[in-house]
C-alpha cells in the first residue's frame, strides 16, 4: 500500500499493481479496496496498464476531513493521477502526466467532476452511472436524500445503509439477512459516505453543464435494470466526446470477466 496526501490533508490508501499506461480505478458507494469489484478487475487489466486502486475518503485506509465537500474529492482523485503520472515505476508515466480513469457507479459521477475539472484524465470510461432523475426517478431520490440525511445526523448508520439497500433495488428479506451478518459493520462504518455519493449525484440529473474534452465510453449491462441502462445511454448522449455500449447478460454488479476486453480495447 502507497499512500497520496491531498491538499486538505486527507490521506488516500492505494495500491498498483501490473506496467503499461496508469489506469485508475473508482468504485461506487459502499465500495472500497478490501469491499469491491477493483481488486479482481485489476489483476485482469495489470497486464495491459499500471493498474491503481484506491479508497476514497472515509473508506477502507483512507482518513477523511470534514465537512465534506465534492470539491475536496475532486482534489483527492486529482492528487493521485498526479501521483500516477510522476511514477517512475509506471513504464509510460512521465512527470506531470495523466492517466485513465474507469468508475463504477456513483464514481462515475466523480470522474466525470475531475474530468471536467481540468487536465489530468486522458480518457474516462463509466460502468452504468445513476443519474435516474434522467429517467423518471427525480422525487425518489429527493426522498432518500432527505431520509438519508437524518437518519446519518440522528447516529443511525445501519439504517442509512438499509436505506441505500433499497434504494437501489435491493429486496428487504435480502437486507434483513445482511444485517444479521458480521460484516454488516463494515458498511455501518462507512455509512457517512453515502452522503457523499448522493452529493456527487446532486439529484440524479446529468450534469451537462460540465465540459468534458477527453474521450468518454459509457457501458450498460444487457441485463441491468431498464434505468440504469436508460441513464447511461443519457449521459452519452449528453456529452459530444462520449460514446455508449452494452454488454450483453452483464448485470450492475459488472463481472470483471466480461467487463476487462472492453476496457482494454478503450484504453489502448
Amino acid at each position: 500500500m502507497d499512500t497520496v496526501i491531498s491538499p486538505d490533508g486527507t490521506v488516500i490508501a492505494y495500491e498498483r499493481a501490473g506496467s503499461g499506461p496508469p489506469l485508475i480505478l473508482v468504485d461506487g458507494a459502499m465500495c472500497y479496496r478490501a469491499a469491491g469489484p477493483m481488486r479482481p478487475l485489476a489483476q485482469l487489466l495489470q497486464n495491459s496498464f499500471t493498474v491503481y486502486a484506491y479508497d476514497r475518503r472515509g473508506r477502507g485506509e483512507s482518513s477523511n476531513t470534514l465537512p465534506y465537500d465534492t470539491a475536496r474529492e475532486i482534489e483527492d482523485l486529482q492528487a493521485l493521477i498526479a501521483a500516477a503520472g510522476a511514477d517512475g515505476r509506471s513504464a509510460s508515466s512521465r512527470a506531470g502526466g495523466g492517466a485513465h480513469v474507469y468508475a463504477m457507479s456513483s464514481g462515475g459521477a466523480l470522474a466525470l467532476a475531475t474530468a471536467a475539472a481540468g487536465p489530468g484524465i486522458d480518457r474516462v470510461a463509466l460502468y452504468e452511472p445513476p443519474f435516474t432523475a434522467e429517467v423518471g426517478a427525480g422525487p425518489r431520490n429527493k426522498e432518500y436524500t432527505e431520509n438519508l440525511r437524518a437518519l446519518l445526523e440522528a447516529g443511525r448508520p445501519g439504517d442509512a445503509v438499509a436505506l441505500f439497500m433499497a434504494h437501489v433495488g435491493m429486496p428487504e428479506p435480502v437486507i434483513a439477512g445482511m444485517r444479521a451478518q458480521p460484516a454488516f459493520a463494515m458498511l455501518e462504518a462507512i455509512a457517512p459516505t453515502l452522503a457523499y455519493d448522493d452529493a456527487l449525484l446532486a439529484g440524479g440529473g446529468v450534469p451537462r453543464h460540465l465540459t468534458i474534452e477527453s474521450p468518454v465510453l459509457v457501458i450498460g449491462g444487457g441485463a441491468s435494470p431498464d434505468m440504469l441502462r436508460h441513464s447511461a445511454r443519457a449521459v452519452s448522449d449528453a456529452f459530444p466526446t462520449a460514446r455508449y455500449t452494452e454488454i450483453a447478460g452483464l448485470t450492475h454488479d459488472a463481472d470483471p470477466v466480461a467487463l476487462a476486453p472492453v476496457l482494454v480495447e478503450f484504453f489502448s
